[in-house]
């Protein structure tokens, strides 16, 4: 029977980590504490050397894994091609950058690799002998602003339909799925000198059910006038580019894609005092997924720390815990 599981993915408490109020030991054990049955883990940000981390780098992480009994889901993958000031990487040299990639989540227990949104579809068929090798699955993440209408997306789908391979796939990043403009953005932005015309303009394309990305691709990307009205000033001009991430797709827009989804991102800006995320339908998505026989994991990912307000406190495990609960609470009564 198809089970929904839940995950946090540890760039969500990136602020306690960067600032030393927590260790990766601390984190893992929130995480589990707070019930998330697996993990998400950036080797890049919290494990040191990566990707050519020590033995006993590995050894305390699988260490962790054995106290906390999480499962050590998916790896979320960079592809640097700007190491050089005077030309981007070749072919080549992108393609032995993910090798050792896949090498060292193999080392690490990890079976999935998040690639990151606009890693090129060229990469795809060169590493399919070292995926089954190492049994590691790539998957190229869809996140809003490069999501489905975007050449380089469409051409990395096309290549994964074409190979049809089960080491390829995509994960799904809700953030394509906004409701709402989140508020933190705005309160945040607001705060620094955009005109609360913006917001009130973009608010009423979701209230139609739209958003800026689309209304911007239907009218050839030049800005309407509604819009034109709504900015103020060059600092709004220089930040309207900034709202396109925020996208407003139905959840149907999954449906020809399931059999290639591996791994969801449950974005997350701001969990309210009434128990939902302000800007996402969780519980509309999960149910969704949960009539398709979606059987993986969905993991946190708090992007709300960014919009922190001068003067208050990052408030990454109060929101990481709080989105648990409610997508337990959802999932208890979808699927018993």
């Amino acid at each position: 029977m198809a089970k929904i599981k839940t995950c946090v993915s540890l760039y969500s408490l990136q602020d306690a980590y960067l600032n030393k109020r927590m260790q990766l030991d601390d984190i893992m054990r929130f995480v589990k504490a707070n019930g998330a049955e697996g993990v998400e883990i950036l080797p890049d940000q919290m494990l040191k050397g990566a990707p050519d981390i020590s033995e006993e780098t590995v050894a305390h992480w699988k260490q962790l894994l054995d106290e906390t009994g999480l499962k050590p889901v998916i790896a979320d993958v960079f592809l640097n091609t700007n190491l050089y000031k005077n030309r981007t990487l070749t072919h080549r040299e992108c393609i032995a950058l993910l090798v050792k990639e896949i090498q060292q989540v193999a080392r690490l227990g990890i079976h999935l690799i998040r690639l990151v949104s606009m890693v090129p579809y060229w990469v795809i068929e060169p590493l399919l002998p070292y995926c089954a090798q190492y049994d590691v699955t790539i998957a190229l993440e869809i996140h809003a602003a490069m999501a489905f209408d975007i050449p380089e997306t469409k051409a990395f789908i096309e290549e994964m339909k074409r190979v049809n391979s089960p080491y390829v796939g995509i994960v799904i990043d809700t953030g394509i799925f906004c409701r709402r403009f989140p508020r933190v953005v705005r309160a945040y932005e607001t705060l620094f000198g955009t005109s609360p015309q913006v917001f009130d303009y973009i608010d009423t394309l979701f209230a139609r059910g739209t958003d800026l990305h689309h209304v911007l691709v239907e009218n050839g990307h030049v800005y309407p006038p509604e819009l034109e009205a709504a900015i103020q000033s060059e600092h709004d001009r220089m930040f309207v580019p900034l709202c396109d991430g925020y996208e407003n797709y139905r959840f149907e827009v999954l449906d020809e894609y399931m059999p290639y989804i591996k791994h969801f991102h449950f974005k997350l800006f701001e969990m309210t005092p009434e128990g939902q995320e302000y800007s996402m339908d969780y519980k509309g998505l999960l149910e969704y997924l949960h009539d398709r026989g979606y059987d993986g994991y969905v993991s946190t990912e708090y992007e709300g720390n960014r919009f922190t307000l001068p003067g208050h406190k990052v408030a990454e495990e109060e929101q990481v815990a709080a989105q648990l609960a409610y997508i337990r609470k959802c999932l208890d009564e979808i699927q018993g």
